[in-house]
């Protein structure tokens, strides 16, 4: 089940950044007093009671302006408006309400999306409630005082996000069709890819970078089995700034990545491989899914014998950090390969599906230590109890051990590989959760 976006949305300098940073539990958004200074949309995964959701940081919205780089933010907000689950609308009580907040109020009621609205910097309750109560005039429900930079009144507001969380019915929870998201840098084929697979034009598909819009859902039936792609949106046509570019495919490969099971990271043949690729692919890899390197346009590349080795070779380079992912050749213009895709997708399925008996486990285990010593520390030497599995999606392992520290990221490592020799698990990630054991027990 994908968790639910949140999005921070408000004009520049009400404080977006730094309540984002107060939710989040680290410092990720750059904040300044100066409008316009948060040109990153970032995101992160937070906890509140039993819920999690992705929290979006947005640029600020100025509803008209003639600024390039503030038009970009609006239209980055947009997106994130439009991605979301709840909105926070956030305001500022030192300023009070200017004609800007209900422009943006305006905007928010059309998305007919559930909208908390807060007032920030209010760091006393008792004498600013009057200016609080301004806010009424928005017409977008009761406005909640927070202060960000003192973290007062957060827990009232996130009591009224997971609030308006909407609800998975059960028919939702027990679809098993997999869900496979198509992500990569605008314009190297993501749509074409679609099309090709629908054998239809139902995507807009066109050479300037980002004209798809909205990311569609598309259900696609293949020998009997059905798919849903999720085609994840480029960008508007007008945002011609390469850097604005990524920034906004960020977003996006965020949204769809939480939704999907599986994810494809279409890469260009022409342009190879780029940083770009690796920080979208990385997104998938820290949510743990399933991931396939679908390398588009292999058609349009001089090639002689050695040319597959080069480029597999520099992927792997690259794409360090996720050794595990599958690699295909396509062309989304040709068809080229597009059965062996479908073929990739299953076996990543089962991957990601796959359990492993602890008995088995455990033979493994021994043998790994056998063959290599677990690291000591003044003469403390690792011990390893056992291990068992306990999830699937990513398969999810705990390990029980004499002293957490010990157990380096290396040798999590090394016991990792040890697990892939004997049972592939190809084109998924493992995950490895170290729990502590007193002797005694």
């Amino acid at each position: 089940m994908s968790k639910p976006i949140v999005a921070i949305v408000g004009r520049p300098n009400v404080g977006k950044s730094t309540l984002f940073n107060a939710l989040a539990g680290e410092n990720i958004s750059i904040v300044k007093d100066t409008p316009g200074v948060t040109r990153d949309r970032i995101y992160a995964d937070v906890e509140w009671l039993n819920y999690g959701f992705t929290l979006i940081d947005t640029g600020g919205i100025e509803p008209d302006t003639s600024d390039v780089i503030l038009a970009q933010m609006r239209d980055q907000a947009q997106i994130a408006i439009d991605t979301a689950d709840v909105i926070i609308f956030i305001t500022d009580v030192r300023q009070g309400l200017v004609d800007s907040d209900s422009k943006v109020a305006d905007m928010l009621r059309r998305s007919n999306k559930p909208v908390v609205l807060v007032v920030n910097k209010v760091d006393n309750f008792d004498t600013q409630m009057l200016d609080v109560y301004d806010f009424y005039n928005l017409g977008i429900g009761e406005p909640i005082p927070i202060s960000a930079s003192s973290k007062l009144g957060l827990g009232d507001m996130l009591d009224e996000v997971v609030k308006d969380f909407p609800v998975r019915d059960e028919e939702e929870e027990k679809d098993d069709t997999p869900h496979i998201a198509i992500v990569g840098k605008p314009n190297v084929g993501k749509s074409s890819l679609v099309n090709k697979l629908l054998g239809e034009d139902r995507v807009i598909v066109s050479d300037i970078a980002g004209t798809t819009r909205d990311a569609i859902d598309t259900k696609i039936h293949w020998n009997g089995q059905e798919y849903i792609f999720i085609d994840t949106a480029g960008l508007r046509r007008k945002n011609k700034v390469k850097e604005e570019l990524e920034r906004y495919s960020v977003i996006r490969t965020v949204t769809a990545v939480e939704r999907a099971d599986i994810v494809i990271v279409l890469i260009d043949a022409e342009e190879g491989i780029t940083e770009q690729d690796a920080k979208i692919a990385g997104i998938a890899h820290e949510r743990g899914k399933g991931i396939i390197v679908a390398v588009n346009k292999w058609d349009a590349v001089e090639k002689n014998d050695k040319t597959i080795y080069k480029y597999t070779n520099k992927i792997r380079e690259v794409l360090a950090f996720m050794p595990y992912a599958e690699i295909l050749f396509i062309s989304a213009k040709t068809g080229l390969r597009i059965p062996r895709l479908f073929e990739a997708i299953d076996m990543v399925i089962e991957n990601q599906t796959l359990r492993i008996q602890t008995g088995v486990l455990n033979e493994i285990l021994t043998e790994a230590v056998a063959m290599q010593q677990p690291p000591s520390d003044k003469g403390k030497r690792l011990k390893i109890y056992y291990m068992t599995q306990v999830s699937v999606k990513p398969p999810t392992f705990v390990i029980f051990v004499n002293s957490k520290e010990l157990m380096h990221f290396s040798y999590t490592r090394y016991l990792e590989n040890k697990i892939r020799d004997a049972f592939g698990f190809r084109g998924t990630s493992l995950k490895f959760i170290v729990r502590e054991r007193k002797e005694k027990e």
